[in-house]
């Protein structure tokens, strides 16, 4: 499969118009879903509403042009929403450009360098935990709004934790009429997909919403009432860009690389299985850097494959890449026309509407069945991610959960590395060749079990000498991997037995071993005559040794 070969050529052979037409269908529906929820993901990263809708249009356009699946959607994503408000408020809009745009290259350079297949290497518990912490985090960020409540004057809360305090401290201050209209928008959004699939709940709840606060004159904020709403179209801008500023923000964009790797290729995965086809990933991720740059350059912010709007696109008969650009187009039409609309929006309808992305996102039902049925190991990866992604952001949960889980898989590793002495009694069926043989009398033999690799290399770098040892047989046919300090645990091994005159012969050395052995210069310090294919080849020249 090429590095880059975007789906749109391959989705052209044999295009109907009968394609065509479903795919503006799809095209149409998909924006209609992703209009309120653009903005209402651009509230939640404390930026204007708008630049929801220009990620929509440039990152969807550019991403579904160029991107290695068929049907995949890209836009603002509920996974962001958190560490783009924290990069806004410490760095202001000017950062998140920045960030956006090394995110961008990284996501180039992931692809150029075939990373689509390494994400799996990130741990499930760990995308459960942040998944779920984002989904809390940004329940905690719209219970303002949702209450109506009014925070005092000099009130800084950017963190969840300071979030919290400051409703607490609000709580008195509550809006009744706020209220009622985020429960009723909440209860048309859990109610209508019971009604209607065709049309999405989010537009009725914003529609009803609304309607119920212009006609009743309800004190309640509007998206007006907060935000300067422009229609003008997104226009290049180039942000100023400051070495120092660089290498702060670098983490950051690496948490937003990796998160849109993750979400868009997920997102392709999924989609794979709704269509029968199957996506480029490497494609995939050169096009989501591609949109990254083009939405930081035009106003936007990070986007990646909503999972969502993709399934949406699917189910409404969208099968190419076409269907994904009508979507921006719509989208950029919405915006010319109606954008000025949006400020009539209540504000606890946008917190309605982001409560239910939280829910849909948070993965409680997996976060409960890892802490049922997993090892502790797996659960303390999973819930020091999740408190971490709430309490602090989401680069320090991605990185201490990386690290823990890296650290707790060496361990698993290491334990189940082991060293067996063979002896006469009960290990003579044990040769190659299934005959029973005897092991000579001044010979040791040794199996190792498992990788052998520093995290537990202390297990061999020292094997018992009997006084009278002529031969030691190492046993390798289960050892599949051997790292440096592994390697020099052997030539210490190697130079304990000349010491002592004893011969170390080894047995059946896999191929990856075998090659760090020849590269270190083992196999010139221990002698070709010394490496045996099979056990049984060893016992016969240990046999040999003996009786000179």
């Amino acid at each position: 499969m090429k590095t880059f070969q975007p789906k749109l050529f391959t989705a052209m052979k044999g295009y109907t118009a009968k394609q065509l037409t479903s795919d503006l269908v799809a095209g149409l529906i998909v924006a209609i879903i992703a209009l309120p929820l653009s903005i209402a993901l651009a509230i939640a990263s404390g930026v204007s509403p708008e630049k929801g809708i220009y990620t929509a249009i440039v990152a969807g356009f550019v991403i579904a042009m160029l991107g290695g699946s068929r049907v995949n959607i890209s836009g603002p994503t509920a996974a962001f929403a958190t560490i783009v408000a924290g990069i806004v408020a410490q760095y202001d809009v000017n950062g998140l450009v920045i960030a956006t745009l090394m995110a961008g290259v990284l996501l180039i350079l992931m692809g150029i360098f075939h990373f689509g297949s390494l994400i799996k290497y990130i741990p499930y518990t760990i995308t459960t935990g942040f998944t779920s912490g984002i989904a809390v985090t940004i329940v905690i960020g719209q219970i303002k709004d949702f209450l109506g409540l009014t925070f005092a004057e000099g009130t800084h809360a950017v963190e969840t934790t300071e979030k919290l305090a400051a409703i607490g401290a609000s709580i008195t201050t509550l809006n009744p009429w706020a209220l009622l209209v985020g429960a009723v928008g909440l209860a048309i959004l859990i109610v209508w997909p019971k009604i209607s699939k065709k049309i999405p709940g989010s537009l009725i709840a914003v529609l009803v919403g609304t309607a119920l606060v212009k006609l009743t004159g309800m004190e309640v904020n509007t998206i007006g009432d907060l935000y300067t709403i422009s229609r003008s179209l997104p226009t290049v801008s180039v942000p100023s860009f400051d070495f120092a500023l660089v290498r702060e923000l670098l983490p950051s964009a690496f948490t937003i690389a990796i998160l849109a790797g993750i979400e868009s290729l997920l997102s392709c995965v999924v989609s794979d299985g709704m269509i029968g086809d199957r996506h480029n990933s490497n494609t995939e991720l050169i096009a989501q850097g591609v949109g990254n740059i083009c939405s930081g350059l035009f106003g936007g912010i990070p986007a990646t494959g909503a999972i969502a709007r993709t399934a949406a696109n699917v189910k409404n008969g969208g099968r190419s890449p076409i269907s994904g650009m009508v979507h921006a187009l719509v989208l950029l039409l919405i915006l010319v026309v109606l954008m000025p609309y949006a400020a009539w929006i209540p504000m606890p309808i946008i917190a309605a509407i982001l409560f239910m992305v939280a829910y849909n996102m948070c993965e409680w039902r997996q976060f409960v069945k890892i802490c049922k049925i997993s090892p502790k190991s797996d659960i303390l990866v999973l819930v020091v991610t999740f408190v971490l992604t709430v309490v602090f952001d989401l680069v320090v949960a991605i990185e201490v959960g990386m690290l823990i889980a890296v650290i707790l898989f060496m361990k698993r590793m290491s334990d189940i590395t082991s060293i067996r002495a063979w002896t006469a009694a009960d290990e003579l069926a044990s040769t190659d060749s299934g005959r029973l043989k005897r092991i000579p009398a001044r010979t040791a033999v040794f199996e190792i079990d498992g990788p052998m690799f520093f995290a537990s290399s202390d297990k061999f770098s020292a094997f018992p000498m009997k006084d009278g040892m002529k031969v030691m047989i190492l046993r390798m046919r289960s050892v599949p991997a051997l790292d440096a300090t592994a390697m020099r645990s052997l030539f210490a091994v190697l130079n304990a037995c000349r010491e002592q005159g004893v011969t170390l012969l080894l047995s059946h050395v896999n191929e990856q071993p075998l090659s760090v052995m020849k590269k270190a210069g083992f196999l010139d310090a221990l002698g070709e005559d010394n490496l045996m294919p099979n056990i049984d080849a060893a016992l016969e020249r240990a046999e040999a040794l003996d009786k000179e």
